[in-house]
């Protein structure tokens, strides 16, 4: 597949890699070795783009090892419910997170579960129903660190954490488009939920071993929804040191010409409560050359080419995000899967 660069030239092809036949079979292998399921956990609050990125991440890795599981569907009552109660579904005495532990053993022991689920149109749960683990599964909702049974047993964290402006319109265009409030019931519900996210969602932040913040783009508000480009920060803790050195590589050739899109992005360390993390910013509109020496490494790893799934004629900080996220995800399984031979 030829990817435009910024002059209109395809993009060099990066680093030799295997055949990708040979690079899938090697790295479903390396998953099989493990017992049981690769948990990764991604929490923030709703609204916050959670779903589209662990849909992304599933296409990324390869639909057939991975499966999804919302964590709506452990919530304890339907939405009529909740109103009789006054309580909101980020009140974790609104969820069954018990359960959502035991299910969870029972996921990395590689057994099925029977689970409900949750109906957001018609705001009910409905089932049980039959959820058999595949090699990779997404926990992904308001709850997936909120305890430190679960944390115990998520084996990568991604915590999503949009700045509040961002948040607001984003649950205001889905509240009111798909869910079909008005914008007067939207903003009543963003506000009596604001100190259960404070009090329940937000600290899970402070245990995830990655975070993803958003910001509108200094380049203009507009283009968040216009062309998804919002300016985006990577955060993440340094990788075990026994892990194998894996080389990360960005290719800035193709952005150093007039005729690259406006861009940016910069490198820091984030002190989080004693943590320190490495943080990498990017906003703008980037030539996919950008990352092509990554994602022929990745493409050698799993014989999936991240390239395949964002065939546009530039990335958007989210998509290299999504891609260096998932570059992480891919390191921690072929460690584990050399540890399980």
């Amino acid at each position: 597949m030829k990817i435009p660069g910024g002059d209109g030239m395809p993009c060099p092809s990066g680093t030799p890699g295997r055949d990708p036949g040979e690079a899938r079979a090697s790295f479903h292998a390396a998953i099989r070795n493990r017992p049981g399921a690769f948990i990764i956990g991604v929490a923030g609050d709703s609204g916050t783009g959670k779903t589209i990125f662990t849909s992304y991440l599933r296409h990324l890795l390869g639909d057939s090892l991975v499966s999804t599981i919302t964590l709506d569907d452990y919530h304890l009552f339907d939405r009529e419910q909740r109103k009789e109660r006054n309580i909101t579904p980020l009140d974790p005495e609104a969820n069954d997170l018990a359960g959502l532990e035991r299910d969870l053993r029972l996921l990395k022991a590689g057994k099925p579960i029977r689970k409900r689920v949750y109906n957001h149109d018609r705001g009910v749960l409905e089932g049980p129903v039959r959820f058999s683990p595949t090699p990779i599964v997404i926990i992904e909702g308001l709850h997936s660190l909120s305890t430190q049974g679960i944390q115990e047993l998520v084996d990568v964290s991604l915590y999503v954490d949009p700045d509040p402006d961002v948040k607001k319109e984003w649950k205001l265009k889905r509240d009111t488009g798909k869910r079909g409030y008005s914008k007067r019931e939207a903003l009543e519900e963003m506000a009596r939920r604001e100190k259960d996210y404070v009090r329940y969602i937000a600290p899970q932040e402070d245990v995830a071993d990655t975070i993803i913040q958003i910001s509108f783009s200094r380049f203009g508000r507009d283009l968040g929804w216009q062309r998804n480009i919002y300016r985006t920060t990577l955060l993440q803790l340094p990788p075990d040191q026994g892990d194998e050195h894996r080389e990360l590589i960005i290719d800035l050739d193709p952005l150093l010409t007039l005729l690259s899109p406006a861009f940016s992005f910069d490198y820091f360390r984030h002190d989080r409560g004693g943590r320190i993390m490495s943080g990498l910013s990017f906003d703008g509109s980037f030539d996919p050359c950008f990352l092509s020496s990554l994602a022929s490494s990745l493409k050698a790893d799993t014989g999936t080419d991240p390239r395949d799934i964002f065939p546009e004629t530039h990335l958007t900080p989210s998509e290299i995000v999504q891609v260096l996220f998932c570059w992480r995800v891919i390191r921690a399984l072929l460690k584990e899967g050399r540890e399980f031979k």
